[in-house]
């Protein structure tokens, strides 16, 4: 070994590289301030390592991008730490550098000689905040697909060249695939290589001027090894302990799949930049600029002037105070974007965004685990085609004008001025129960009296119509065994697999109920209450009672995804509601693929994954 090592020191002159980088003397010896320098280096190298690996599984198209971050982080062997360490050591890199500048700015080692290398410093944090906002893209989820959808719009703002200048960093007019590998190439090639360039100036301009000691008499002189060396490998073990158990215990986030058409009211940068976007908040409209481009470049030429401004009497101290408010300006304007979003008076709609982000995001896990994984499509498409995800957005688009779901829009939103019934359960036990002994309550026909009809007010025309006036005459005299009987009878006629099996001893008197009006043929006033005399049902191709004369809709396999079909696109249809009808049909409101969608969701037909015990 030993003459291979003079072989190779005879070739390339390790030894005196190795010796002069080792053997520093830093005056005033060891200490615990210096290590934040170190601490950087060793975050980059571990994302350089880290990021050669995923880049290794990572396919940076917009059809592939999360798809192989998913695999990344759910299936490749021990891709969740890789990714977990990759993405926490980001964040960790930016904390060192706030350490590190304001450690130099204190000890003034920005000051002559220093300038230079203070200036490279400068370039290098503008360099690593570019790796941090190309990166946040790469998963291509809803998340860094929107924050970054807001960041580069800011590029419009720039006088003259702005709108060009996005176009060039987006792509073209819009985001897509050319969004992503421009970012990818920025994150994983360009960026990296001038983070190397520079700060291998950085360290040959620093070796050049050494350590800048305030009071290097305090202690004695020592030696970069093993003194210093120590301390740095201290730092460098705790940083990445802090990133570990973050990767162990929090784990990098993977939301939904990126989805240009739909909105995510939850859009957040990272924390790092939380106070760019609360102070963005202060300048609206054309004010905006300000916020964006002028103030912050102001404040950063202060900081480059620094130098300059040492050479003031008291310029040192003016640069300590001007970065002490620096810093308690970025801290409060992220507490108070924290405090919006959790305790302001639209943080409830915040927190329904966010709430329905997790609920896609663990939505789209369970439909590859447990549903036919990942097509060619890709992930998006399975929540486009999901009932479940996709029918609230398309109920609150096309049905929520007139109808309310359970109270809100379909996802959750406000829905106060409802003008029909409110669907939220339709077709359920509760549901049918309800329509049979109180149709005429505001869940069914009442908040109609608000609606019009071919431009005339309604009224009262359903919430004291046939149906309401039939429940407040027949349905106290049905006992609760009948009604239980009928609602089991309609059930039975739908099709549906999410609300358990069908009694069918009891859905058959149901049917005698239905037909005959009670389950004592001789009962008072039992053909008046039968169902058959407002509606016509056919049961396996035989009609039950005399067809063509009854006023009410044909019955025949209620609530089935045939029945809701026919209902919602012919709505003033003789069996239907006819000329009574006051619904607009759905013929040319939605794709043949979204009403598939709308049906399935009404009648809660998804894949449904029972909770793990």
């Amino acid at each position: 070994m030993n003459a291979f090592l003079n072989w190779l020191d005879n070739r390339t002159g390790i030894r005196a590289t190795v010796h002069e980088a080792l053997f520093e003397r830093i005056p005033g010896g060891a200490r615990w301030r210096y290590v934040w320098g170190s601490t950087l280096v060793f975050a980059f190298s571990v994302q350089v390592i880290t990021g050669l690996f995923l880049w290794m599984a990572y396919s940076p198209s917009s059809l592939t991008a999360w798809e192989s971050v998913y695999f990344i982080t759910y299936d490749m062997q021990f891709g969740w730490l890789l990714r977990g360490l990759h993405h926490f050591m980001a964040q960790a890199m930016v904390v060192l550098l706030a350490i590190h500048l304001m450690q130099v700015i204190i000890d003034g080692a920005y000051k002559a000689p220093r300038e230079v290398n203070f200036w490279l410093g400068l370039i290098l944090m503008q360099i690593v905040l570019g790796l941090s906002l190309t990166g946040y893209l790469l998963p291509w989820d809803q998340k860094g697909f929107w924050a970054t959808n807001v960041a580069t719009k800011l590029m419009t703002l720039v006088p003259v060249v702005g709108t060009k200048l996005q176009r060039l960093v987006v792509g073209g007019p819009t985001y897509g695939h050319h969004t992503l590998t421009r970012f990818f190439a920025m994150h994983a090639g360009v960026l990296p290589g001038l983070l190397i360039a520079f700060l291998a100036l950085h360290i040959a301009v620093f070796r050049r001027h050494g350590i800048k000691v305030a009071d290097p008499l305090h202690k004695k002189d020592a030696m970069f090894w093993p003194d210093q060396v120590l301390k740095d490998a201290v730092a460098c073990l705790g940083v990445l302990l802090v990133v570990l158990l973050l990767t162990i215990f929090v784990g990098a986030e993977l939301g939904a799949p990126a989805d240009p058409s739909q909105a995510y009211a939850a859009a957040r940068p990272e924390w790092y930049f939380l106070f760019l976007f609360q102070f963005l908040k202060y300048f609206p409209g054309e004010t905006e600029i300000w916020g964006a481009l002028i103030i912050p470049g102001v404040m950063f030429g202060v900081l480059a002037l620094m130098p300059f401004l040492a050479k003031w009497k008291l310029g040192h101290r003016f640069n300590i105070a001007y970065m002490v408010i620096v810093l308690c300006g970025i801290g409060y304007l992220t507490a108070q974007a924290w405090h919006e979003d959790n305790r302001g008076p639209k943080s409830a709609d915040y927190h329904r965004a966010v709430a329905d982000a997790q609920t896609r995001a663990e939505r789209v896990r369970e439909l590859i685990e447990y549903g036919e994984g990942i097509s060619e499509k890709g992930g998006r498409a399975l929540l486009r085609s999901d009932p479940k995800t996709a029918g609230p957005d398309l109920f609150k688009r096309n049905c929520a004008v007139c109808h309310s779901f359970d109270g809100h829009d379909g996802t959750g939103g406000p829905q106060e001025k409802a003008t029909a019934s409110d669907l939220g359960g339709f077709g359920s036990r509760d549901w049918l129960k309800g329509f049979v002994v109180e149709p005429g309550g505001t869940k069914y026909f009442g908040p109609t009296a608000n609606g019009s009809f071919n431009g005339k007010p309604i009224g009262d025309t359903f919430s004291n119509g046939a149906m309401a006036r039939w429940a407040k005459e027949h349905a106290g005299k049905m006992s609760s065994g009948e009604i239980a009987a009928v609602v089991e009878f309609l059930l039975s006629q739908g099709d549906r697999t999410d609300l358990g099996p069908v009694d069918v001893d009891l859905a058959a008197k149901g049917r005698e109920v239905f037909e005959l009006g009670s389950l004592d043929a001789n009962a008072e006033g039992a053909e008046s209450r039968a169902c058959l005399q407002c509606h016509e049902m056919v049961i396996d191709g035989a009609p039950l009672g005399t067809q063509g004369l009854a006023p009410g809709p044909d019955l025949s396999r209620y609530g089935s995804e045939a029945w809701l079909r026919d209902f919602l696109l012919n709505p003033d249809a003789p069996h239907n509601y006819g000329d009574r009808n006051a619904m607009p049909s759905y013929k040319d409101r939605m794709t043949e693929a979204e009403f598939n969608i709308l049906l399935k969701w009404l009648r809660r037909q998804w894949l449904e994954v029972k909770a793990k015990k």
